[in-house]
């Protein structure tokens, strides 16, 4: 009597086929079996196989180099063309200079009377300044080329130490030509204010000294220059008539100041907005 043999409940691990071809090189299989019943898995490897294709988002680049380009070139022009004019302007005002020589107008007072000078104080406290005063003025024109046109001028007193204002006055526009002199006589300079105690304070230790009152004529106008057919613009200038000595008059005969030791400067005056250089 034979044996019969029953194969065991429990399934026996699987080989994996040989590769094909014989070949080591192929693509690889491997079988696992779970222990518990459970199914088997295959997991294949493929050397040969590719990752999936994933697009990388695409990035704009803002190319700024043209307009970069443009803004330098526009700023060395600019920059350029000022100093071309620049140096233009200066090759012209040197050639004009070597031709013409020019020279700034000069001005002298010549006399000065005082007619009143008068600081009086009322019961009230209330101080009360009064002047009278006669200028004669010359302007002269040193240039042989040139010529200088005047606006009317606004002529003030002031004393020197304290610089209290104590009288102004006018003098008509005119034109100076060229090595001219132009004289102005009975240029009246007068005042009748009320002053403050600080004035007052400053102006009388001036009035009370024996050796006189130290005063000063300025003279502000606009001018403008003239040679052949070229004409400039109006420019602002002040004349300083400083050194004069004047004496309180007594009676009713002007006293006449020293102006002996009186020199006039002329000064370009710039006004720039709000602010007078």
């Amino acid at each position: 009597m034979s044996d019969r043999v029953f194969p065991s409940s429990k399934p026996n691990a699987t080989a994996a086929p040989p590769a094909a071809n014989g070949g080591t090189g192929g693509a690889a299989a491997t079988t696992t079996a779970t222990t518990n019943g459970g199914t088997t898995k295959s997991h294949l490897y493929n050397p040969t196989s590719r990752p999936p294709y994933r697009p990388q988002p695409h990035h704009r680049r803002h190319h700024h180099r043209p307009q970069r380009n443009y803004c330098c070139c526009c700023c060395f022009w600019t920059i350029l063309t000022i100093l071309i004019v620049a140096l233009l302007v200066a090759i012209t005002g040197t050639v004009l200079y070597v031709l013409y020589r020019p020279h700034r107008p000069s001005f002298t007072l010549a006399s000065l009377r005082i007619h009143r000078l008068n600081l009086t104080t009322t019961a009230d406290s209330s101080s009360h300044l009064s002047t009278l005063f006669n200028l004669t003025l010359s302007s002269k024109n040193p240039n042989s080329h040139l010529s200088f046109s005047y606006d009317p001028f606004v002529v003030s007193c002031v004393s020197s130490n304290s610089n209290v204002f104590i009288g102004n006055g006018t003098l008509p526009a005119f034109v100076s030509n060229s090595k001219n002199e132009t004289t102005f006589r009975g240029v009246v300079v007068t005042t009748s204010v009320d002053l403050d105690v600080e004035t007052v304070n400053n102006l009388r230790p001036d009035l009370k000294k024996k050796n006189g009152i130290l005063l000063k004529v300025q003279m502000d106008t606009r001018v403008t220059v003239k040679t052949g057919g070229l004409k400039s613009k109006k420019v602002g200038i002040r004349v300083t008539c400083d050194g004069i000595k004047g004496v309180l008059p007594k009676g009713k005969s002007p006293s006449v100041a020293n102006v002996s030791g009186t020199k006039c400067k002329v000064d370009l005056r710039i006004k720039i907005w709000k602010w007078t250089f």
